[in-house]
């Protein structure tokens, strides 16, 4: 997924990339982020051939509380 100015657009917009071991340690802390902020859902994680670990991508707006 690129990353495009949209995402950006305003102060208290933020992409969060979550680089993690396994499944499981990036949905925990996808997790402790939509405690504090409203976040996008997330259901999968990615996985680059080749390279340990996982990857995912979430939108956070600090404007707003969960």
């Amino acid at each position: 997924m690129d990353l495009h100015e949209v995402h950006v657009s305003e102060p208290g917009l933020v992409v969060v990339d979550i680089a993690a071991a396994d499944d499981q340690t990036a949905f925990a802390f996808h997790s402790a982020l939509a405690s504090m902020w409203a976040t996008t859902a997330v259901e999968r994680t990615t996985r680059e051939p080749g390279q340990p670990g996982v990857r995912l991508r979430c939108y956070l707006d600090m404007r707003q509380q969960p």
